[in-house]
């Protein structure tokens, strides 16, 4: 045989290289939108974990008043026991200003009493722990006594206020009225 040259193996056929896609660049306005979205959700993080902070720090604020009410109340007690005292009198003077003292920090804090003598009962706010009939200046439905002031804090309540409604009876009531036999 006649000598044939070498040839090579043929190499198998690989299809045809094709361009790696790319994929298209954003617009530049793209960004900027993007971007805005990424600021606003950034200040509604901010705000709510500063409503969240606020909202820890009076609760804290919150229990700690609450431990003092019990304190306020021993004081005003007491000073009520000693108010027969002449008004030139330096345990009275004392207890004047310690009275102003605390009315200034329950103010500055945002406490607000809540029970007021001849104000209508309010049972979001109040408890009811007696009754008592109307009198003077105290309508039916009102609060004829206070027994422990309850307090608003924030629009809250810190504590709920104890007291004695006036009520007329339904007994009372009726033996009032006429009956309808003794009407006609």
């Amino acid at each position: 045989m006649p000598d044939e040259p070498d040839v090579p193996p043929a190499a198998p056929e690989t299809p045809p290289a094709t361009a790696p896609v790319e994929e298209p660049t954003p617009p530049p306005e793209d960004w900027a939108v993007k971007y805005r979205y990424l600021l606003a959700d950034f200040e509604n993080y901010r705000r709510r974990t500063e409503r969240e902070r606020e909202g820890v720090t009076r609760q804290a604020r919150a229990g700690l008043i609450r431990e003092l009410l019990p304190i306020l109340e021993a004081f005003r007690a007491a000073r009520e026991a000693l108010g027969t005292l002449p008004p030139g009198d330096p345990v009275r003077h004392g207890l004047d200003l310690l009275d102003r003292e605390w009315a200034t920090f329950l103010k500055h804090e945002g406490v607000v009493p809540i029970a007021e003598v001849g104000q209508p009962f309010h049972p979001a706010e109040q408890e009811a722990v007696g009754e008592t009939v109307p009198r003077e200046g105290v309508p039916d439905g009102a609060v004829a006594e206070v027994v422990q002031q309850g307090y608003r804090f924030y629009g809250g309540i810190l504590r709920p206020a104890k007291v004695v409604v006036a009520r007329t009876r339904a007994a009372d009531a009726v033996e009032a009225s006429p009956s309808p036999t003794e009407a006609s």
